[in-house]
Order: structure tokens, then sequence, then C-alpha cells
């Protein structure tokens, strides 16, 4: 597979926006999901078929993670797409060979597969790319620590890390870990603990839990493949030893990264629709609807697409100013964040210090931006505040972070001059952001 990670800068010319939008898109398949389905066809009882999956550079780096471990994952493709075939991995057979795993800058490759190597792998080395470092990891090796693993890290608390597995509980056993820096220190943990000799109890010591329904998107995932998860009142949650189901997964549209493209039609005016969007599901995107609104989007439906309107015409003339609270929508903040500079007055934004430890430091990073391009915003403890001012062109950086690059275009909408310096990170996620970005441009969504 044509490896997707961008070493050479890729400068973006951000299109200004010359005419309102009336669009309709089609996603591509949630990195959520897709990265989670395939840890669980891995250490599944049985053969799965993905069919929607991701092809992105975190899916990749999964898939080769995956394989690593003895996983076989081939991609075929029928009328309606890619399939992907997945045959579990044989964890009873112990490899004494030394395994690196490369996790690139995915959050999911450094947190969910390390608990995977209890099952009997020894050694496994995961290393990144130069950012990587700089993501926390101390949430998993907590919890690998606790469970009889040994772990040599980098940081400490970071990769480059080293995991061998030790002897593991055979009784009922209780982690706790603190998960205030990502909720994937909780969800890489239950993914692999069906797998254990003897039921596990996760349990969150921080006063803060961020992205709480990426936690249920694992919960739901595990419940599709026959997997019962006890949640206590509070941040416990059990797991008891039972099979993991392989069989048929549809991976539905990946509602985040949806979010620039909805979020356009409010500052070019008119309306972007995004298609096949689920009436129910546990992504955190489903927040979208009701966060634009603050805006004053008018938000319908229609058939199975979603559509998004502004409520006047012309670059920022309808945008409210709002006061959020991201601490379930993280991933959600940067686009929100930028489109708050199209708005009339000053938004806050809270609830969202973890996202210093994500890609880049994502609120030190659109403050640079912002400021950068005339735009006044400030930082605090927890989040960012946004007061609008006149903006001008100028370079937005990507700080090799794939929702930084997606935010440069947004802001081009309604800015002349605006150049993303390394438009390529967002291969990270979506490949085909660019083309997808000018097909709505273009009124000739796909």
């Amino acid at each position: 597979m044509t490896s997707l990670n961008h070493s050479h800068p890729e400068v973006f010319a951000a299109p200004r926006a010359s005419a309102v939008l009336g669009a309709r898109l089609s996603i591509p398949g949630s990195k959520s999901l897709t990265n989670r389905e395939l840890v669980l066809a891995a250490l599944a009882d049985s053969p799965s078929t993905i069919r929607g999956g991701l092809h992105a550079r975190d899916t990749e780096l999964m898939m080769e993670a995956l394989r690593t471990l003895g996983a076989t994952i081939s991609v075929t493709t029928d009328g309606d797409g890619d399939v992907w075939q997945v045959t579990p991995a044989d964890f009873g057979s112990i490899s004494d060979t030394p395994l690196v795993i490369d996790c690139g800058l995915a959050g999911t490759v450094m947190r969910f597969v390390p608990p995977m190597v209890l099952l009997g792998f020894q050694p496994v080395t995961f290393v990144g790319d130069e950012q990587a470092g700089a993501r926390p990891m101390s949430g998993v090796i907590e919890g690998l620590r606790q469970l009889g693993a040994i772990v040599d890290d980098g940081g400490p608390g970071t990769l480059p890390l080293e995991v061998r597995p030790g002897g593991l509980p055979t009784d009922d056993h209780t982690i706790t870990i603190d998960a205030s820096a990502s909720s994937q220190f909780v969800s890489g943990l239950m993914l692999t603990a069906p797998r254990l000799p003897a039921p596990l109890t996760i349990e969150h010591s921080g006063n803060h839990l961020p992205s709480l329904p990426h936690i249920n998107m694992t919960v739901a995932c595990l419940a599709q493949h026959g997997v019962s998860v006890e949640q206590s009142v509070g941040n416990e949650w059990t797991i008891a030893p039972q099979a993991i189901r392989g069989g048929e997964v549809q991976i539905e549209p990946d509602l985040s990264n949806a979010a620039p493209f909805l979020a356009a039609a409010l500052i070019a005016g008119g309306e972007v629709g995004i298609r096949h969007w689920p009436e129910t599901t546990t992504q955190v995107g489903a927040l979208l609807p009701e966060l634009l609104r603050q805006f004053g989007a008018h938000i319908e439906r229609d058939g199975d697409a979603l559509l998004v309107q502004a409520a006047g015409i012309g670059p920022g003339l309808s945008l409210e100013p709002v006061s959020m609270d991201l601490s379930a929508a993280g991933e959600l903040a940067p686009t929100l964040i930028t489109l708050s500079l199209f708005s009339r007055g000053t938004s806050t934004f809270r609830g969202i210090g973890h996202l210093r430890g994500h890609e880049t430091d994502r609120l030190a990073a659109l403050v640079e931006n912002i400021s950068a391009l005339g735009g006044v915003a400030t930082a605090t403890v927890d989040g960012i505040i946004v007061t609008p001012a006149p903006l001008h062109g100028g370079v937005w950086k990507a700080f090799g972070d794939h929702r930084m690059a997606t935010s440069g275009a947004l802001v081009g909408l309604g800015v002349d001059g605006v150049e993303i310096d390394d438009i390529g990170q967002t291969a990270k996620t979506l490949p085909g952001f660019v083309d997808l970005w000018k097909q709505m441009l273009e009124g000739s969504g796909t």
C-alpha cells in the first residue's frame, strides 16, 4: 500500500469563496470507528469483513501495526467500494523476536495497540514521528504496568516505549489510571480487556474526563461484537473475559471530518449538505448540528443528508458569538474556533485544555495562526477566547496537524491571500480533502 505520509510540505493557496455555496458531499468513513473495528477484528474469534473503512495515514498505520502482530488484512473492491477482510492474529503463539511498530502521529495506534502486547508478544517497541514524543501516554503506560507488563518509556510517559508482557492477574483486577489527558487511555485498555484471563475494572481517577462520547463509541463497538461492558456510577468500567465475535461491519462517514465543510456555509453563505448522515451515532460529530445552530445556522434533514444553511448572505453577516463547553467535542474545536473569527462579538471556548496534547498544542497553534492574520485570540487554562478583528492574508501553519490544515482552508473562504504551509497533513484522516474542498466551491459534490 502506498504510504500517505507527507515528508515534503505542500503549500495550498486557500481559495476565497466567490459565490454562495450549494453542494452536497460524501465524506469517507470515520477514522475513529475504522481503527476501533480493525483492532476488534484482529482480536476476534473469527474473520471479519469491514466495509466503508477510511483509507488514510492513521488507518494505514493501524493496519500495518496489526499485521506486525500477526493479523492478516486484505483489501478488495466490490460494486460498493473497498472491502477489508481481516483474519485475527494468533495470540497463543508467543514470539521472542523483537518487533517494532510505527505509530506515526496516530493516537489510536499508540494507545490502542500496546495493550494487545499483553496477549503474548515480546518485546514490542513503539516509535512514531518526531512530534509523537509530545503526545501523552501516561494512562496507557500506567495501566499496562498495573497489569504486569514491563514498560520502558522515553519521556517518561511518552513514545518511544518498549512493552514486554508479564504475569497477567488471574483474579478480578482493578486498575486505576488518570485519563484526563485522553479518553483513548480508557478505550485502548477496554478493547483488549475481553481477551484477558480475568475480569478487569478500569477506574478513572482524575477530575476531568475529556471526549466521553469516544468511550461510549468504544462500548458500542464492543457491544456490536457481542461484548458486554458493565459501567458503574462514575467513571468505572468492568469487562469480563468473553469472546469478541467476528462478522461484517459498515463504517459510518467521518462526521468530524465533515465539520469544516458544514462550517463553510456560514462563511461563504448558501448551503452545504453531507450525504449518508446517520440518524443515530456515537460519533462526536453528531454534536455539530446543535453547535452550528448556536452560530445562527439553519439545520435540516433531506433524506439521508444533513443540510447546513447560512441565515444570511455574505461572510460573517449572520454569525452569533458563542460560549461553548467543548469538553465532549474537542476534535471539533479547531473548526468552531476558526468559525468564530467571523462572528459579531467575542466568543469563549472552554473544556479543551487537553488539546495541548494532540498532534500539536492546538490551543497555542490556533492563537499563533489567528494572531498572524490580524485576529485576536487568547489561550486560557482550558480554552480560547476569540474577539473578531479585521483579518488579512498570510501563512497559516499546519503544525503537523490535520485539523490545523483544514481550519486554514476555512479561514481562506472569507479572507484573501491565506496560504496553508502544508495541506498534505490532511492525509492523516482525509487524503482527498483538497479535491472535496474544490468540489464544494464548484457546487459539484460527489
